[in-house]
């Protein structure tokens, strides 16, 4: 019996074939890949840095007293933590108090020992300019930071909201005179790594 004859005399036979076939070929979802999620369970170290048309420049810093205040150079105070906790939300820990970023629902700001989801939690906005917005997430308040010479417990200021986040910590200083580098291996020689002790004599094997 010939292929294009029993094709066609045994129609049935066909049914279960092509449900196979086309299970096989059925389009699956592909897994989500917005960029979101790319921060999914990670951790940065950055310095929030901001300004404001009235010429406040401050990096974000989170004081041991749990007070919330601009400084204006990075200071140890002011490096911190940017942890993801799902797309888009994030925490802020203060590396050297341990503290995280926390919003009053008066807006002020305060570094708290014990993280609190629903006042410790912060929307990452990126905008056009490289710039970021941090808003609450429970409160849906812009994080802003008070303006110079403020108490971060004064709501009546009003301060900046945009931030830069800066990569930290700072590159290690440069090592002081008298500290002798390492050399390159001389690949040239029979023993690049230097591990036969220096003998007074040369094989003349050793000789090019």
């Amino acid at each position: 019996m010939g292929w294009a004859k029993a094709r066609f005399q045994h129609p049935g036979l066909w049914g279960p074939v092509l449900a196979i076939l086309l299970g096989a070929c059925q389009a699956h979802p592909v897994p989500d890949s917005s960029p979101l999620f790319q921060f999914g369970s990670q951790v940065r170290q950055r310095y929030l840095y901001t300004d404001d048309a009235q010429d406040t420049e401050a990096h974000l810093e989170i004081r041991a007293d749990g007070t919330v205040a601009g400084a204006a150079r990075w200071s140890p105070e002011s490096l911190l933590e940017l942890k993801a906790l799902k797309p888009g939300v994030i925490q802020i820990l203060g590396v050297k108090t341990s503290r995280f970023l926390c919003q009053r629902p008066d807006g002020t700001l305060y570094g708290s020992l014990h993280f609190d989801p629903a006042a410790c939690s912060f929307r990452e906005l990126l905008l056009a300019d490289g710039y970021n917005v941090y808003q609450s997430e429970a409160l849906a308040l812009p994080l802003r930071l008070p303006p110079h010479g403020a108490r971060s417990s004064d709501p009546a200021h009003r301060g900046p909201a945009r931030f830069l986040p800066l990569p930290g910590p700072p590159p290690d200083p440069p090592q002081p005179p008298g500290h002798l580098a390492l050399e390159p291996p001389d690949v040239g020689s029979s023993d690049p790594l230097s591990m036969v002790w220096p003998s007074r004599g040369r094989s003349p094997s050793y000789t090019s």
